[in-house]
């Protein structure tokens, strides 16, 4: 059996999938409550809130996007057709730089959240930590 011929007749999706969204959002939810760990005596309340207004913002108006989309005819049949996240990871994902495969697109848009998110955490425990101490 020839491989090439299973590559080219995988799907291919020309958008993310919408776990894919929830993740991202699911972490921003993370890094503002992570943020929140470093809250103290003074304006750092003020700032903090400032701070999870405007991912508040950036989440709200992913969301109003993603609605927009899929009221697009061409994603509506897209979305049908490749509707679990397993055959999405499994296919192609087309970026305007070139092919990849799904699980590799994924990887490449929930890392740089992830890490800011997990890394937010990581900082916040040891302030507490230290300040403990």
């Amino acid at each position: 059996m020839d491989e090439s011929k299973d590559v080219s007749q995988r799907p291919v999706a020309t958008g993310l999938h919408p776990v894919i969204y929830r993740i991202i959002i699911g972490l921003c939810v993370w890094l503002v409550c992570s943020v929140w760990g470093f809250a103290g005596h003074g304006y750092i309340g003020l700032t903090l809130t400032v701070i999870s207004l405007f991912v508040a913002a950036v989440v709200l108006i992913a969301v109003i996007l993603s609605r927009i989309l899929r009221r697009d005819p061409r994603r509506r049949s897209e979305m049908a057709s490749g509707s679990r996240i397993t055959q999405w990871l499994s296919g192609d994902f087309d970026a305007r730089t070139g092919r990849l495969s799904g699980a590799q697109a994924a990887i490449e848009v929930l890392l740089p959240v992830a890490a800011v998110a997990f890394g937010m955490s990581f900082f916040a425990l040891v302030l507490h930590l230290t300040v403990g101490a």
